[in-house]
């Protein structure tokens, strides 16, 4: 079996399941930038896209709901259900050659190469953790390194995927910050709060 790292999904992960540690008891029903969403909800979608992504690769099986419908209802553990995902997640990659041309994956168009799926994978926990994060007072999350090869990967996939409303339209700014630049093209504004 191929064992392989993957230094961008376990910056993303940690990110993640770090921010996750950070909320509070109350904080799971603020409102966060994904304006439809609360926390409760964003982080009940990030866990479902991870699933989603090892689920894609194994053949297992996904999310028992749908990550694009998040309920928001209370999470008995949010850490343990976060951890879960996400070591699922880093598995499933893990037996994914850096090299490999097609690799299947639950976002159009359903197969990428290796660097750019895991790249797509790294985006969803990584932009998240940043959402959750701004929602709940944390510190942003994210490394001008992991921002930087995230956009690559976004840049291959986020287009067809703004159609259908998944991201809103790229918000305008200046260059420079690798943060600012990923998350204005996520359509996310970098200032936000809650």
């Amino acid at each position: 079996m191929t064992t392989t790292e993957w230094a961008l999904l376990a910056e993303a992960h940690t990110a993640l399941l770090d921010v996750v540690k950070g909320v509070k008891a109350d904080d799971w029903n603020r409102p966060t930038p994904c304006s439809e969403w609360t926390v409760a909800q964003v982080l009940q979608h990030a866990v479902g896209d991870q699933l989603g992504f090892a689920a894609a690769i194994t053949g297992g099986e996904g999310p028992s709901w749908n990550p694009f419908a998040p309920t928001g209802e209370p999470i008995e553990d949010p850490v343990a259900f976060t951890a879960a995902a996400l070591d699922a997640a880093a598995a499933a990659w893990a037996t994914v050659a850096e090299d490999a041309a097609e690799v299947p994956v639950p976002v159009p168009p359903n197969t990428l190469d290796a660097v750019t799926g895991v790249g797509a994978c790294a985006l969803d926990a990584a932009v998240h953790a940043w959402d959750i994060a701004v929602a709940t007072g944390q510190p942003q999350p994210l490394s001008q390194w992991a921002a930087g090869e995230i956009i690559t990967a976004a840049k291959q996939i986020v287009e067809p995927l703004r159609a259908w409303g998944a991201y809103a339209p790229v918000v305008e700014g200046p260059a420079g910050d690798q943060v600012a630049e990923l998350l204005r093209y996520l359509g996310r504004d970098p200032q936000w709060a809650a």
